[in-house]
């Protein structure tokens, strides 16, 4: 069954995750540096631990604070932390952030390439030299990235619903890969004919792990939509709020922030507009709308 068929259905899972009720700046006792619970997903960020540990200690220091990265396999995982205000920041998907504005409040959002925006990527097997739209790829194998991936999950499918093509019956079979970088392997390795990825995750591994982009070619690029914003709960203070949001986007004047941008392939964090994710709004009403 196609993985499409569910994605209207509002499911609120919960989670044993085992995890002590996170603070906020506020509720620091005295003499004691305050904890910053920052939320991650392996669909964005996948076995980047090291990364990850260089940038909570970076953003530590000017925050004046412990911040501690918590990493989950899908974006409805953090969307749910977020919610039950167990994040107090954390980075989602475009997708997410427009459908739940009322636990999420916009922080900043990454700047590349001097914009805040970017790509969804359709991307198939070198040898096929003939795609070059997602309605080729009838009674094919197709990878999605998440099923809250606004990239690897809302382009591909609105692209076909514009198309007059119901997406539940169009694909001989679909699944969720649950990263980006994945969507590439299934490719690669001839587990799907064909995939949806984020441009931006597209574009930095073949800059920094070349031999893994080898084997496939980019068919159809999207046009440009708000980046993956970094969100914080609605129940954050505004002072904490502030303090993090500086610390972000002063990341590209300070030294050892621009060595964690430089890993990140990003030119830094802006305070932009929400304006920017209007293009995923339109996504999002062509989806409900649409047949399934």
């Amino acid at each position: 069954m196609s993985p499409i068929r569910n994605i209207r259905r509002r499911q609120v899972l919960r989670f044993a995750l085992g995890l002590p009720l996170l603070s906020s700046f506020k509720l620091a006792t005295a003499g004691e540096g305050p904890t910053v619970a920052f939320g991650t997903t392996a669909v964005f960020l996948d076995n980047e631990i090291s990364l990850l540990d260089r940038w909570s200690r970076e953003l530590g220091e000017v925050c004046n604070s412990d911040v501690r990265f918590v990493q989950r396999n899908s974006y409805r995982e953090i969307d749910d932390l977020l919610a039950e205000n167990r994040l107090d920041v954390a980075w989602v998907c475009g997708f997410p952030y427009v459908t739940n504005s009322q636990t999420m409040r916009l922080m900043a959002i990454p700047d590349y390439q001097g914009k805040p925006l970017y790509r969804s990527y359709l991307i198939v097997p070198r040898s096929d030299t003939q795609t070059t739209h997602i309605s080729q790829l009838r009674n094919r194998v197709f990878a999605f990235s998440d099923p809250q991936s606004n990239s690897g999950f809302l382009v591909p499918t609105t692209e076909l619903i514009r198309a007059g093509i119901r997406p539940t019956r169009f694909f001989k079979k679909s699944f969720f890969t649950y990263a980006h970088r994945k969507v590439v392997d299934a490719v690669t390795t001839g587990l799907a004919d064909a995939g949806e990825i984020d441009g931006y995750v597209y574009d930095t591994i073949e800059k920094q792990y070349p031999e893994r982009t080898r084997e496939v070619r980019v068919a159809w690029r999207s046009p440009q939509y708000g980046f993956p914003p970094i969100v914080a709960r609605r129940s954050l203070d505004d002072e904490s709020f502030l303090r993090i949001q500086c610390a972000l986007v002063g990341m590209k004047d300070r030294p050892a922030a621009r060595e964690v941008l430089q890993r990140l392939n990003l030119d830094g964090f802006v305070p932009d507009d929400d304006k920017v994710f209007d293009g995923i709004r339109r996504l999002v009403a062509i989806l409900n709308s649409g047949p399934v």
